[in-house]
């Protein structure tokens, strides 16, 4: 069995494992913000996964958000880089609209990208150079789109900050419409499937984007930060992801404006 098969057999049981103790009371937890949420449900998940890859490949490392491997500096070898669950504030509130996400990293370099859409049962996958998949079913590469002609992803929180505000509305205004689905991983998928022309934000972990990612690029997509940089899978970062030709749009006529806006944000990063 391959590291890619060993991987997709794990996420669709850890969905599973979630499917069958979400009814079960939640414990709720806050973690940087009261908005913040981590439950019982994302940490025994997280650990289900940790223990399985533990278990097979003992050499491996593993980065997830609720702990594991957040001090990791060599990312040498293999590297899985996992969301338990992905839209925790959908889980608690909705029961629906959240995601695992795993994204297995060689050397550094993707190799493997998952992101299950657990309550629809939809598993997307992709294994560097042979495409991305919905289920069973290959995906095409996604269609350029202008600006004026795309639904885009974004949070609407992030418009009411001042700088972020003055950065982000004239995108919304220019845009044929903005949605927000409240999880990351699930709205990098919506851009790889051609539901979403793009997805912005100020901030965001590696495990909320790393699988996603590896979707996106054999679809063709474009994934930067918002000064056009390369995306890392051991810091946090802005995100632009969006078709080529909508990402170039994005960086050219709309952020190349607020460079200064975008360095006092990175800066903040690296400080926290």
């Amino acid at each position: 069995m391959t590291v890619y098969e060993f991987a997709k057999g794990l996420i669709l049981e850890a969905g599973n494992n979630v499917r069958k103790i979400m009814d079960q009371d939640l414990e709720i937890e806050t973690k940087s913000n009261p908005n913040d949420l981590v439950t019982n449900v994302d940490k025994a998940t997280e650990h289900y996964i940790y223990d399985n890859i533990m278990q097979t490949y003992p050499n491996h490392a593993v980065i997830g958000e609720e702990g594991h491997g957040h001090d990791l500096v060599d990312i040498s070898g293999v590297v899985w880089v996992v969301d338990p669950i992905d839209g925790t504030l959908n889980f608690v509130h909705q029961g629906e609209n959240f995601a695992i996400s795993i994204g297995i990293f060689q050397d550094g370099q993707p190799y493997a990208g998952f992101v299950y859409d657990v309550m629809n049962d939809v598993l997307y996958h992709a294994k560097v150079g042979e495409g991305a998949f919905e289920n069973e079913t290959l995906l095409p590469s996604i269609k350029d789109t202008q600006l004026k002609q795309s639904i885009i992803a974004i949070n609407p929180n992030w418009l009411t900050k001042p700088k972020l505000g003055e950065m982000f509305k004239p995108i919304v205004e220019d845009a044929r419409s903005a949605r927000a689905y409240g999880s990351a991983a699930l709205e990098i998928i919506y851009v790889a499937t051609g539901k979403l022309a793009a997805y912005i934000t100020p901030r965001l972990q590696p495990w909320d984007f790393a699988g996603g990612l590896i979707i996106l690029h054999e679809v063709n997509g474009v994934a930067s930060n918002l000064a056009g940089a390369t995306l890392s899978i051991t810091s946090a970062n802005s995100i632009v992801i969006a078709n080529k030709q909508l990402h170039n749009e994005l960086l050219t006529s709309y952020f190349n404006y607020h460079q200064d806006t975008i360095t006092v944000l990175h800066e903040r990063m690296q400080q926290k």
